[in-house]
């Protein structure tokens, strides 16, 4: 089984590599600033006491007043994970930095999050809808989401 790493644990070596990156930690989550989840994502990806070489999900959390941008990460080789995660308070105009330069299995998932809940990701070499046509009104997952008249 794989084990969750202590969120504080993980959190004390985020603020050292990236400092002023961390916003809080508990016993599951480490939370930074959305600004620096690449260089928080490439630190973790890149130590080798973490070598956290596999994301398996991005997600996003539509709060009404914030969107939460959840990262799962994994790594095989010390079999523990950890979960990122990032409050984005601009809803007019949602963005993170992409992190598909450290991870390339997150291109679509981005993508999917960009689709449906308008999260734009900052240096995505391809981002544009995945599910939806180009043109389509809106994101549908978000909370405030009201479907179009036909």
């Amino acid at each position: 089984m794989t084990t969750a790493l202590a969120g504080q644990d993980v959190a004390q070596r985020v603020a050292a590599a990236v400092p002023g990156a961390v916003e809080e930690s508990d016993d599951k989550d480490v939370w930074v600033k959305p600004e620096s989840i690449r260089d928080v994502c490439a630190f973790l990806k890149d130590n080798p006491d973490l070598r956290f070489n596999f994301l398996t999900a991005v997600s996003a959390i539509d709060y009404i007043d914030h969107f939460a941008m959840v990262y799962h990460l994994v790594s095989i080789a010390h079999n523990h994970k950890v979960t990122l995660k990032a409050r984005v308070w601009d809803r007019e105009n949602p963005a993170v930095p992409s992190v598909v330069d450290v991870w390339e299995g997150a291109n679509f998932q981005e993508r999917e999050v960009y689709d449906l809940m308008g999260v734009r990701f900052e240096g995505h070499h391809n981002l544009k809808r995945l599910l939806l046509w180009e043109g389509f009104p809106g994101h549908p997952h978000r909370k405030d989401y009201l479907e179009p008249p036909r």
